[in-house]
């Protein structure tokens, strides 16, 4: 952990895209971390203080059509995007992440952090302390499997903000689905 004192007064929600195909990667590319949507919750006045997506330049992989439509995000903007282990500093220098609970919808944001870690060699930008939002969700309202975000806000009757599968977008969605269950 750094060196600064843990915060409990706010929560990162983290919500990443990683480049992705149809089928299987190409020959020699992997699936890596394009975007990192990072929205602050204060807990103590119960609202989202900061919200920024981070393009994050892929070294193992190039976006694919399907990667676009899915996500809307190209090439082009990747590629003026910072590398892995700059992003890392960026969540740690100005988001003190290592000392912060963070939060995302599932494992699997945290799984490919840890992932993209080791690809990239670099330590990884968190703490221990990671709550999934989704299985909390799920546990909250009693229901007997997870469910995906868009789900989760018609259950609540909030409108989805944004475009779904962007980071920065789905990172506000879950924040304000994070402060429901709050």
């Amino acid at each position: 952990m750094g060196n600064r004192k843990r915060d409990l007064s706010k929560v990162l929600v983290i919500d990443v895209e990683s480049s992705c195909w149809k089928t299987s990667p190409p020959p020699g590319q992997q699936s890596e971390i394009i975007e990192i949507g990072i929205s602050v919750l204060d807990l103590r006045k119960k609202e989202i203080i900061k919200s920024e997506g981070i393009f994050v330049k892929p070294e193992y992989s190039e976006i694919s059509d399907f990667c676009t439509e899915l996500t809307t995000i190209t090439q082009e903007q990747v590629d003026t995007g910072v590398s892995f282990y700059r992003a890392c500093e960026v969540l740690k220098n100005l988001y003190n992440s290592e000392n912060t609970t963070w939060a995302s919808w599932g494992d699997y944001d945290r799984v490919q952090f840890e992932r993209c870690c080791k690809l990239h060699k670099c330590k990884y930008p968190f703490g221990r302390t990671h709550i999934n939002v989704k299985n909390l969700f799920a546990l909250s309202k009693g229901l007997d499997k997870e469910v995906g975000v868009d789900i989760a806000l018609k259950m609540m009757k909030m409108p989805f903000e944004g475009v779904h599968h962007r980071g920065v977008d789905d990172s506000i969605n879950i924040a304000k689905l994070f402060l429901e269950i709050l």
